[in-house]
């Protein structure tokens, strides 16, 4: 950071660099240019207007014109006026690497990389790094150490994204209540005011857009505060005190990332926030396990059973007992259950200082529960809930994590229900503090409990978590979260989740990762057709939603009375995979339908899930996807000819057909409708 030269670090000579490996340059250009490695996509970074700023370009159109970098501290000067750049160096990187689960099992990582040292008159400096994909940019900012800085405090960062014309946007409000489960607005960037990542956007020239961050460890994240006009601005999220980051040197942030398509499955199909983050930390990660689980947890949704204890608990020995029974009986992996620990009683989203996690309660025997799903071949999946008394979940986690190791649990859902900056954690000195769930101590909170689960070969399915930011491949079991609006709203959310919701959720929260939505409702109005709660799709659009809303644990959300009453649609979530070799969006438009392939890892199998919004939708796709020189059987589930969400959500058509690579298919899905396909290779 101050008068610290790397071994790396060279004079600048010209205005743009070719990115052969590193490069020598004279001292002091104004202007530096790094392309992507098929050259559509340009940074162009410069110290012109005595402060550091940054531009894209994306063909011939301009896509943010010159904005603003730099870091404001409590103590230290601001980076960013009067700062110059003083140095700077290039690599190109070009590699394949593999993921022990996902949605694909090989990623090609290939991207151009400038760093770029900046120092002021005063001889302090920090570096901006970034690295160029075809798909999309990342940059971040490091800072060096110093030996007479022992702590440094973030109170602002200055990074914007100055969009070049207005745009069409689909986003949800940042720094509010309900964290991050809203029902997504689409309207004019011009229009927003403070907005969460990942932020999807169309210019008029129909290039897709998507801001977001990777790799956010130790650090706070950040939502988009609208300035003028078009302007956007990072706005780290604080601690208690104001702060926005708490460190030493040296430091850096997570990266800042800007995704760039032709178009909307552009986005789907790009790699960028899982190439900006660090390899697995974990080694052998064999334990960690791809599935799909039941669970008691729609029965509390739709009031059949309660959470708490009493004549309708619903984690019971007995209740318990039949669900083991049923995943045993269709060969689901796992038994999520809910309420079983003491704590629940009363106003248990107030009451997180009573929890314990150890304790269950009188009428659920844990250990005979854990040994008979393990006579069964059927795992318990474990439930956390803190209600954000983080501070009390802290003090017990290693106990509860032995716990559950030695019952044979191998998944945890952890849950954080608080309102937005309502976490509660007691310092230090016993003072009682309350944080945002994506604050630089939050950030850091989540990570501990991934890491002493990993201790016990553990995998945490995070709820009410901070947004993802592709740690699932830093830390493998780090196995899903939510972070959306899921499938519990239309039980009881005032409104339930309108026809276009998971219609927009592949191009905004799906950007950054998995999602646990818990699909697969298939009684799809349990309080009948006519009243506000219930699910506005069709039964076909929820087997759709396995392929389409990526997740490798899965759940059928439903009772398991409604599955056994329509076997032949049941069928459809008994064969789907949760882990796949290959995807690929094939089409669609964000909010309007979307359509993808995946291939199952390790199999021949492929499956496609297509789904629209609330107005009916015919598309026609190509089979190119699937393997040439093989056939299939076409295992078809799409909505009937009269299907609609709102008065006829049952009809749906199920039909085998064969099929070869390159035939057209026509999709046809009808209001809030949808279609999921098998393709079974024949031998």
């Amino acid at each position: 950071m101050f008068n610290t030269r790397s071994s790396r670090l060279f004079t600048l000579s010209a205005v743009s660099i070719a990115l052969t490996g590193l490069s020598t340059i004279s001292a002091y250009a104004e202007t530096l240019t790094v392309s992507s490695p098929d050259k559509r996509l340009a940074v162009t970074v410069t110290d012109d207007n005595d402060n550091p700023q940054y531009s894209v370009h994306f063909g011939q159109e301009t896509i943010l014109n010159a904005s603003r970098l730099g870091l404001n501290f409590k103590t230290l000067p601001e980076f960013g006026p009067d700062f110059k750049i003083s140095a700077s160096w290039t690599e190109t990187q070009n590699d394949t690497w593999e993921q022990p689960w996902g949605e694909k099992q090989y990623i090609r990582s290939h991207y151009n990389e400038l760093a770029i040292e900046f120092e002021n008159p005063q001889g302090y400096e920090f570096i901006v790094r970034f690295r160029v994909f075809d798909d999309g940019i990342g940059f971040r900012y490091e800072v060096s150490p110093h030996k007479n800085i022992a702590q440094v405090e973030i109170v602002d960062e200055e990074t914007e994204f100055a969009f070049a014309t207005d745009a069409t946007t689909w986003w949800i409000p940042a720094r509010g209540w309900n964290r991050y489960e809203y029902i997504y607005e689409t309207t004019q960037l011009s229009e927003i005011d403070r907005v969460h990542t990942p932020f999807t956007l169309k210019t008029p020239a129909g290039t897709h857009v998507a801001i977001h961050e990777a790799a956010l460890v130790d650090y706070a994240a950040f939502t988009l505060d609208r300035r003028r006009g078009t302007t956007l601005k990072t706005d780290l999220t604080p601690w208690y005190d104001g702060i926005k980051v708490k460190t030493s040197a040296p430091f850096k942030s997570s990266w800042r990332t800007i995704q760039v398509a032709d178009d909307a499955t552009g986005l789907l199909n790009s790699d960028l926030i899982l190439n900006l983050n660090e390899p697995n930390k974990l080694g052998d990660v064999s334990w960690v396990e791809p599935g799909k689980y039941v669970g008691i947890w729609w029965a509390m949704h739709v009031n059949e059973k309660t959470w708490g204890s009493g004549d309708k608990h619903g984690a019971t020995t007995e209740e318990t007992k039949r669900y083991i029974d049923f995943a045993a009986k269709y060969n689901f992996d796992g038994v999520l259950v809910e309420g079983w620990n003491e704590g629940w009683d009363g106003s248990w989203f107030h009451n997180g200082d009573v929890f314990s996690f150890t304790q269950p309660y009188p009428d659920f025997d844990l250990p005979a529960l854990a040994q008979y799903a393990q006579q069964k071949g059927v795992r318990l999946v474990g439930h956390h809930e803190t209600s954000g008394s983080v501070s009390n979940y802290r003090n017990q986690i290693q106990d509860a994590y032995d716990l559950y190791e030695k019952m044979g649990v191998r998944q945890i859902k952890t849950g954080y229900v608080a309102d937005g900056g309502d976490i509660k954690r007691v310092d230090d000195n016993g003072v009682v503090r309350h944080e945002w769930h994506d604050g630089q101590f939050m950030a850091n909170e989540y990570l501990h409990s991934i890491l002493e689960a990993a201790k016990r070969k553990i995998s945490i399915n995070t709820h009410e978590p901070i947004k993802d930011t592709g740690l699932r491949r830093t830390y493998p079991n780090w196995i899903s979260r939510e972070g959306a609006r899921g499938q519990e709203f239309n039980a009881w959310g005032s409104p339930p989740n309108p026809p276009e919701h998971t219609a927009v959720l592949p191009y905004t929260r799906m950007l950054s990762g998995p999602m646990d939505f818990t699909p697969g409702i298939f009684n799809l109005a349990p309080y009948g057709l006519h009243a506000e709660n219930r699910v506005q799709t069709t039964l076909a659009k929820q087997l759709a939603l396995y392929v389409v809303l990526y997740s490798p644990i899965q759940m059928a959300a439903d009772l398991p009375r409604h599955y056994e009453s329509n076997m032949p649609a049941f069928r459809f979530i008994l064969d789907v995979p949760t882990d796949w070799s290959h995807s690929m969006a094939l089409a669609g438009e964000v909010g309007d339908y979307v359509v993808f392939a995946r291939k199952e890892r390790g199999a021949e199998d492929w499956y496609l899930g297509g789904l629209t919004d609330e107005n009916a939708r015919v598309v026609e796709i190509s089979t190119d996807f699937l393997d040439k020189n093989r056939l299939y059987e076409m295992q078809v589930y799409q909505d009937g000819a009269r299907a609609d969400w709102l008065n006829n959500p049952y009809e749906m058509e199920i039909y085998r057909k064969p099929v070869r690579a390159g035939q057209k298919l026509t999709l046809r899905m009808a209001k809030s409708g949808g279609v999921a396909i098998r393709f079974k290779a024949q031998k």
